[in-house]
């Protein structure tokens, strides 16, 4: 079956960000509509505007991995139908909204998360 980039949007949201509330799933969409729109580096090359492109760059979203870590991923895009929350989240970013505070970030990490401290040993010492 093949979906529509909204539909897709919606799903990698749910997926990536479905825990997290509102700002979180803001955030997500903001971040991929920020790669979609770079203007140099690597999501320029490799998204050329195209969110299709984006989403399923390699190695980018765990949500489109088959597998992760040489496991079957059981939570991915297809595994996981939208709520209504996730098409408005994705109709918000798809219209030109971004959440304040995120600017042009095209890279997330929830400095909250039990692995944060292992790659951002920083996100450890502060006080949230």
């Amino acid at each position: 079956m093949s979906f529509s980039s909204r539909e897709l949007f919606a799903r990698l949201i749910k997926c990536e960000a479905g825990g997290e509330g509102i700002d979180g799933m803001k955030a997500v969409a903001t971040v991929v509509m920020n790669r979609v729109h770079a203007s140099y580096g690597e999501y320029l090359r490799t998204g050329q505007g195209d969110l299709r492109k984006v989403i399923f760059q390699p190695s980018q979203f765990t949500c489109v991995m088959s597998k992760v870590y040489g496991e079957v991923n059981p939570q991915t895009i297809w595994a996981t139908p939208p709520e209504q929350i996730h098409y408005d989240v994705a109709d918000w970013a798809l219209s030109g909204n971004k959440l304040p505070g995120i600017g042009e970030c095209l890279w997330y990490y929830n400095p909250l998360a039990h692995r944060a401290a292992i790659y951002f040993p920083q996100a450890a010492q502060v006080n949230l």
